[in-house]
Order: C-alpha cells, then structure tokens, then sequence
C-alpha cells in the first residue's frame, strides 16, 4: 500500500511518499520519495514561529515540495497512491489549515481518499520503526514525547490506546529550551545552541557554573512535570549574574550545562516513576526535543541499569523533527492493522491545534 502524506504542523514544510506491508507482527515502511523544506531561519528575527509567516510559506512551498517529492518516487501520476494523509493537528492552526486545505484539493483532483492524521502519533510510531522495520514490539509502551509544544508521558496498551501518564503543567521543554536560549542571546532556534554550549562545558571540563537551577517537581508523587519555574529561575539566575553581557563564552556554556543537566535530571526521575507505575516492557522517546544527545544518554544509561527488561526505542535522528514520513508511517499502520479502511475517508477534517493523543481524537 502506497500513501502520499502532507506535513505542515509548524514551521516545516513536508510531504513524503511511502510504501507499507505487513508480516506476521511486523511492519516494513519503504520511503519512495520525500521532500523537506524548513522555515527556521525565516523565524530567526522574531525569536520563534510567527504563525501568519509559516501559513504564507506553507502556501508558497507546497506545490515545490511535492513535485519534488513524486520526483524522487519516480512518480509522474498519482495513480499509484491509495490514500493521501495530512496532519489536523496539534500544531498552528494557520499552518495546520494550509495542509489541509492543500491536501483537500489534491485529493479532489487526483479523486484519493483523505485521511487527518495525528501530528503526535506520527512522533509516536516513528520512535519505534528501526530501518523501515516496526517489528518486535511489545506492549504496554511508555513513550516520552517531548517537543516545543508537547512534553508528555503516554502509556501505550495496545496499538492507537492511549492513556496519559503525566504532562507538562505549564510549558513544554521545548519552549523552555528556546527561552532560555534567548536570554542567553542565542540564536532560534535554541535547542540546538544550548546542546552546543552544553557539550563544550562537558567536553572542555568546564567548573560547574555559579547558577544552581532548580530541578521543577522532582520529588513530587505523579509523573507531570512544569518547566516554567525553571524558565523563571534562570532569568532570575542570570541577572544575579550580572546579565549575559558580563559573561564570558565559558561562563554561558557552564549555565546552558547546568540548565540541559536539570531538565534532563527531571525526564529521568519521571520516566524512572513512570516505568514502576505503567510496568512498561518498552519505552520509546520521539518528538524535536529527542535529537537532544544527552536527553537520549542520560535517559538510556537510567534505564538501562535501573530496568534491564525494558528495551528502549528511539527515532532515527533526522526523523525526530517534524517531517511527513513520520505522519505517513502511523497512517500506513492504520491500515495495515485493518483500522482504517480505505472506501472510509475522514469526513470534515478540521485544525486542531489543541489535538490530544488520546483513541476518540485519531
């Protein structure tokens, strides 16, 4: 089965063609063709995603990304796509609706069945497909999904059940990360750059910085977590220390360490909680915030020691960020498993910014 699926959540435009069968419990996804274009630095100058931009790029870029896209697949007709699928959320809801409305008139014209797909999900069945593989899975999953909306605990009892185990309270790591990244003076978007400065201070052996930053609800008995006392302690930190303009390279790269070191501290302490109460066999990481190196470190080192039986899965790198293999391989899932069917097309589809990762919203 072949699906052309449509990604436009954020600030990244993408569209990606892909192949899927089914054996046994496994599942194998080929990328015929694929196609990536981001807004990044676009957004630099307002420090993040300005929502009307993305919209206005999403517009501008769509019918380029996809002609690119069937190029790859050596596609000239679209007769060898069953199914065309794009995101209705969570993301922005002017990007979000661009997608769709692009995607409803493709499906109209190539007369395809459409089907809305769950940007999270995607996150979700892309931490686990190994080499194009999905295979060897076993349930119940904890997944860890973190990203610059989302930072949440999901328990995973079977295929598309979903429970939430724990949340974010307030702002999403990925959020958190940018703005910090900002008060350091950093460029957007921040993950990244604070990851870099951390790693120097790892790498060159720096002192421990002069900041000591909380580590938000760690031992609190449920597995939320809140990042915005975090945020707020740093502001604080860094004004006490004199502000960003009296430190030096060493002494920025000591703090972002500090700060990477607290947020990954708190991930750890959850997930460990979050394993004993879920009794897990698997946990997974996806979303953006899952290309952080030493999230995916710490994280596997705790496990790894502290529950030898859990295997631990995550995401191929470049996959990590929004991207459209990701959304059509949890849509190729769907039909292999016999959930969707293809002569029952989603009616309506509508953005959902607000879209939760739970049964009655896929």
């Amino acid at each position: 089965m072949r699906v052309l699926a449509i990604e436009t959540s954020c600030d990244e435009t993408g569209v990606a063609i892909l192949e899927g069968s089914s054996f046994a419990d496994s599942f194998s996804f080929t990328v015929l063709g694929e196609a990536l274009l981001s807004q990044a630095e676009l957004h630099r100058d307002y420090g993040g995603v300005y929502p009307t931009l993305a919209k206005r790029e999403h517009e501008k870029n769509l019918p380029t990304i996809l002609a690119e896209a069937l190029k790859k697949a050596g596609m000239k007709e679209p007769a060898d796509v069953d199914a065309i699928i794009v995101t209705s959320g969570p993301g922005l809801e002017p990007a979000l609706w661009t997608g769709i409305t692009f995607a409803q008139d493709l499906a109209k014209k190539w007369k395809k069945p459409l089907f809305a797909s769950n940007h999270m999900e995607g996150h979700f069945v892309a931490s686990l497909v190994q080499d194009g593989l999905l295979s060897g899975i076993s349930f119940p999953i904890l997944a860890l999904l973190v990203s610059g909306g989302h930072s949440e605990f999901i328990r995973v009892d079977d295929w598309f059940r979903y429970s939430i185990v724990g949340q974010t309270l307030d702002d999403a790591v990925g959020e958190c990360f940018d703005k910090v990244a900002r008060m350091l003076g950093l460029q957007y978007p921040g993950g990244p750059e604070i990851s870099r400065l951390a790693k120097h201070a790892r790498d060159s052996d720096l002192p421990q910085s002069t900041a000591a930053l909380p580590r938000p609800m760690i031992h609190t008995d449920n597995c939320d977590i809140s990042f915005s006392g975090l945020k707020t302690a740093a502001l604080y930190a860094l004004r006490d220390m004199g502000g960003i303009e009296t430190l030096s390279e060493n002494d920025k790269a000591a703090f972002a360490r500090e700060f990477e070191d607290s947020v990954a501290e708190v991930f750890v302490h959850k997930a460990r909680r979050a394993l004993v109460e879920t009794g897990a066999s698997m946990f997974a990481l996806g979303g953006g915030v899952a290309a952080n190196k030493h999230l995916r470190e710490v994280l596997a080192d705790t496990i790894t020691k502290d529950f030898p039986d859990v295997e631990i899965r995550v995401p191929d790198p470049s996959l990590t960020g929004d991207n459209a293999v990701m959304i059509a391989q949890a849509a190729l899932l769907h039909f292999l498993i016999g959930d969707w069917k293809l002569d029952r097309p989603h009616a309506d589809i509508k953005a959902n910014g607000n879209l939760s990762l739970e049964p009655s919203d896929i």
